[in-house]
C-alpha cells in the first residue's frame, strides 16, 4: 500500500528569548541551599502502586546512554533528552506508544488513520525507533498497528539530530525503547482493566531466577486487550508476549536473549479518513463516531522480533557490547477507502476504492560497540566507538477490488454497507531491499573539572535496490557527519551546553521526471541549560535550537494512478523547549514541558499541520492524610493548526486542551484499585491535519484497573 502523502506548506512565528530557558534551570538551581538539598536527598520516597514489575517510583531517570552510548546523567548530556518512565506509564495507563509520545515535550502524534501514525518533533518527521539503543529507520516512514508498551521499563526521547547513534534520519528525534530485564529474586504482578466501549485488558509480568545461584534469570511479560471503540464498526484488539533470559557466563560476561511478539487485529479499521471539506469550500463537521470503513474491513499486523546480546567487561574501565536482532513484520488487510468531495446539501460526490493488501518486512541488524576510558594530558577521558550492519527487505502487494470509482450516495460512504468485492481488478506492489553500513567514534574529553567536550564522527553507506509500485528504489548514497557537544558546569547542580550536528538522510523518492532525489542534508545547532536537584530526583532543562535542512523530499502532487511525486525543498526550523521531570516534593511526581517553534521554507509557511506551541503536564501526589491514596492529573494543550488545500481551501483545527484524571488506592499490601478518566471535558477535535482527510479523537472515556503485585 503506497504511503499516502500530501504537500506541506511553509510559516514563521516569533520566538521568545533564550533568557526564558536559562532562567528556568539556573534560577531553580540557585534557589535551593545545599543543606535543603541534602535533607531532601535523605528523605525516602513513598512506594507507588505498579502494574508490572518492580521499578523506581520516579518520573525521571538518573542516567541515559540514548544520545551517545556513554552512560551519562541527563545534565551531562549535551542534547535534549526526555524520559517517560514505567511509573508514569502505569499511573496514566499509557499502554501504547501513541499515548506515551503524546505526553512528551515537543512531540506530535499524527494519527492519520485508525491504525497508522506519523510522529514529528522540531518540525520534522520522526523515523528512528531504537530498542536498547539499536535500530534502523522505519521502512514506510510511519508505524502500522498500535505498538504496546507493556514490555518496556521506560522510553527515552532524544530530540534533535542524533548524529552519533542514528547515523541517518531527520533532525527531529530518536525514540529509544528500553526493554524490561530480569530483576533480582522472584517478582510478579498482574492487572485487569475494564474500560469504556467494552474494553478489557489483562497484563501479567513475572521475573524469576532459573538457577539456584541466581546467575541465570528470566522475565516474562504478556498482555491481551480487546473491545470496541468510539468509532462505528471499529473494534481493535492485540496480544503481546515477551520473554527474555539473562545468563552471567562469568563475572565479566553476560549473555541475554529475548523474543517479542505482538499481534494486532483491527476490525472495521479505516484506510484514509473522513473528507474534510465540501464542494463549496466549507469544512465538514461529522459526529465523532463517523467512519468510512465497511462491515468487512480489517487490518491485522503481526511482529516477531528476536535479539541476542553479549556484553563483556575487560576491566573496570573497558567493556564491549554486541547485539544481533532479527525482526519479521507481516500485515494483511481488506480495506475500504473513500475519496472525493461531498456536496453539502446532498452528500453526493464520494466514491469507493476497495483494496486488499499484504506485506512482509524482514530486518536483520548487527551492532557492536565498545566504551572505556583513557588518559591524556594528565586527565581521564571517555571513549566509545562501534559499527553496525543492517538489511531490510520488503515485499508487498495490493489487490485492487472490483468497483473502484462506484458512487456512494445517500450516506452510504459512512454506514458500512458497501458489499465486499472480489479483489481481482489489478495488482501492484513493492519488492526492494536496503543495506546500511555505518561506523562511529566519539570521545568525551575532560578539558577541566567543570568542562567536558564530546566530539565524534559517524560514517554511513546506504544501498537500495528494487522498486515500489512501479517506481525505482535503487540508489547508493554515503556520507560522513561530525558531532560536537560542549558542557560547562555553572555549579554542582546546573550546567550549560551547546551541541552541533550535521544531517544526512538518504532518499529514494522520485520527482516529476522520475529521477531519484539526492540525500537531504543540513545542520543542527542547540544551546541549553540543565539543572539537577535533590540528588538527581528532579531534572530541569531549557534549550533553543536552529535547524537548516536542504533538499528534503516533500509531496508535490499525485499522478493519475494515485502515485505521489516529490520535490526537494529547503527549510529552517527554530524554537525553544522547557522541561521539568521528577520529584518536586516528597510524594509529588511531575513531568511537564513546553515547546515552541517556527518553520520556514522557500519564504513560505512550512508544515502548518504541526502546532507551533505545545504544553503538557502529568503529575501525581501521595495524599499524606490518606497514605494509601494517590491522585493525579495530566493535561495536554496545543495551539491551532491548519492545512491549505489548493489556493482557496484552508482546513483548520482550533487550539484545544485535553484533561485526564487518575486516582489509585491500596486495598491491601499487594492489591490496589485505580481509576482513570481521559478527555474529562469531552473536547471534540481532529486527530491530525497531516493529510486533507482526518478523523475525530475519542470523547470522554475511562477505565478501572485492579492490580496485584508480589
Amino acid at each position: 500500500m503506497p504511503v499516502r502523502t500530501f504537500p506541506s506548506h511553509l510559516s514563521a512565528l516569533p520566538l521568545r528569548p533564550l533568557a526564558l530557558a536559562i532562567s528556568l534551570a539556573l534560577g531553580a538551581g540557585l534557589s535551593h541551599a545545599a543543606d535543603d538539598m541534602q535533607a531532601a536527598a535523605d528523605d525516602s520516597t513513598m512506594p507507588t502502586i505498579t502494574v508490572t514489575g518492580a521499578h523506581e517510583d520516579s518520573y525521571t531517570a538518573r542516567r541515559s546512554a540514548s544520545a551517545s552510548k556513554l552512560d551519562l546523567s541527563l545534565r551531562e548530556t549535551p542534547q535534549s533528552v526526555s524520559v517517560v518512565t514505567r511509573a508514569q506509564m502505569d499511573d496514566f495507563r499509557l499502554d501504547s506508544v501513541n499515548k506515551v509520545l503524546a505526553q512528551t515535550t515537543g512531540v506530535t502524534v499524527e494519527e492519520v488513520e485508525t491504525d497508522r501514525s506519523y510522529y514529528t518533533a522540531r518540525g520534522y518527521d520522526i523515523t528512528n525507533f531504537q530498542y536498547d539503543g539499536v535500530g534502523i529507520p522505519f521502512i514506510f516512514g510511519n508505524v502500522m498497528g498500535g505498538l504496546d508498551t507493556a514490555i518496556y521499563d521506560r522510553v527515552d526521547v532524544v530530540r534533535g539530530a542524533n548524529g552519533l547513534i542514528s547515523s541517518t534520519g531527520n533532525p527531529s528525534a530518536t525514540i529509544n525503547f528500553v526493554r524490561k530485564r530480569p530483576t533480582e529474586g522472584l517478582a510478579a504482578s498482574a492487572a485487569l482493566t475494564l474500560g469504556s466501549w467494552n474494553t478489557r485488558r489483562l497484563d501479567a509480568d513475572v521475573s524469576t531466577p532459573l538457577s539456584t545461584d541466581g546467575k541465570v534469570a528470566a522475565r516474562f511479560v504478556a498482555a491481551h486487550q480487546e473491545g470496541d471503540s468510539w468509532l462505528d464498526r471499529y473494534s481493535p484488539g492485540k496480544d503481546v508476549a515477551y520473554a527474555v533470559v539473562e545468563a552471567k557466563l562469568t563475572n565479566d560476561t553476560t549473555f541475554t536473549a529475548g523474543h517479542t511478539y505482538q499481534k494486532t487485529k483491527a476490525k472495521g479499521g479505516m484506510w484514509g479518513a473522513l473528507p474534510m471539506y465540501y464542494t463549496d469550500g466549507t469544512q465538514t463537521n461529522y459526529p465523532i463516531s463517523t467512519s468510512t470503513s465497511a462491515d468487512w474491513s480489517r487490518w491485522n499486523t503481526e511482529t516477531n522480533s528476536t535479539f541476542a546480546e553479549l556484553t563483556h567487561r575487560f576491566n573496570p574501565d573497558w567493556s564491549v557490547k554486541s547485539t544481533l536482532t532479527y525482526t519479521r513484520a507481516n500485515s494483511n488487510s481488506q480495506l475500504f477507502y473513500v475519496y472525493g468531495t461531498p456536496d453539502r446539501a446532498t452528500g453526493d460526490g464520494l466514491y469507493s476504492y476497495p483494496s486488499k493488501y499484504n506485506s512482509n518486512n524482514e530486518q536483520s541488524l548487527f551492532d557492536i560497540s565498545a566504551t572505556g576510558k583513557f588518559d591524556l594530558a594528565g586527565r581521564r577521558h571517555d571513549l566509545t566507538f562501534g559499527a553496525s550492519w543492517s538489511r531490510s527487505k520488503l515485499h508487498d502487494v495490493s489487490y485492487y477490488g472490483q468497483g473502484i470509482g462506484t458512487a456512494l450516495p445517500n450516506g452510504t460512504a459512512f454506514d458500512g454497507s458497501y458489499p465486499i468485492p472480489t479483489f481481482d481488478a489489478s495488482t501492484d506492489g513493492s519488492a526492494y531491499s536496503d543495506k546500511r553500513k555505518n561506523a562511529f567514534a566519539a570521545a568525551r574529553f575532560n578539558l577541566a573539572d567543570s568542562t567536558k567536550l564530546l566530539a565524534g564522527v559517524n560514517t554511513v553507506k546506504v544501498d537500495s535496490k528494487g522498486a515500489a509500485y512501479g517506481v525505482s528504489k535503487s540508489t547508493s548514497q554515503s556520507d560522513t557527519t561530525p558531532y560536537l557537544g560542549l558542557v560547562q558546569d555553572i555549579n554542582r547542580h546546573v550546567s550549560a551546553y551547546a551541541s552541533y550536528a550535521e544531517i544526512f538522510n538518504p532518499q529514494s523518492d522520485t520527482d516529476a521526471n522520475g529521477q531519484t532525489l539526492a540525500a537531504a542534508t543540513g545542520k543542527s545547532l542547540e544551546l541549553g541549560v540543565k539543572g539537577e536537584l535533590f540528588d538527581g530526583r528532579l531534572n530541569l532543562s531549557g534549550a533553543v535550537f536552529k535547524i537548516r535542512q536542504q533538499n528534503l523530499a516533500e509531496a508535490a502532487g499525485t499522478t493519475a494512478t494515485f502515485k505521489t511525486i516529490y520535490k526537494g525543498v529547503d527549510s529552517e526550523s527554530t524554537g525553544f523547549e522547557l522541561e521539568a521531570s521528577g520529584e518536586v516534593a516528597r510524594g509529588w511526581q511531575a513531568s511537564a514541558g513546553y515547546a515552541q517553534l517556527r518553520i520556514k521554507g522557500n519564504d513560505n509557511d512550512a508544515r502548518t499541520f504541526i502546532p507551533r506551541k505545545q504544553f503538557h503536564v502529568s503529575t501525581t501526589y501521595l495524599v499524606p492524610a490518606v497514605p494509601k491514596l494517590k491522585v493525579g492529573a495530566n493535561l495536554t494543550w496545543q495551539d491551532d493548526i491548519h492545512l491549505a488545500v489548493g489556493d482557496t481551501i484552508d482546513l483548520r483545527q482550533g487550539a484545544y486542551a485535553q484533561l485526564g484524571l487518575m486516582a489509585s488506592y491500596d486495598l491491601t499490601k499487594n492489591v490496589s484499585l485505580s481509576l482513570n478518566l481521559n478527555n474529562a471535558t469531552d473536547k471534540k477535535h481532529l486527530t491530525s491535519l497531516y493529510w486533507d482527510q482526518s478523523l475525530y479523537a475519542a470523547g470522554r472515556n475511562g477505565s478501572a484497573t485492579l492490580s496485584w503485585k508480589y
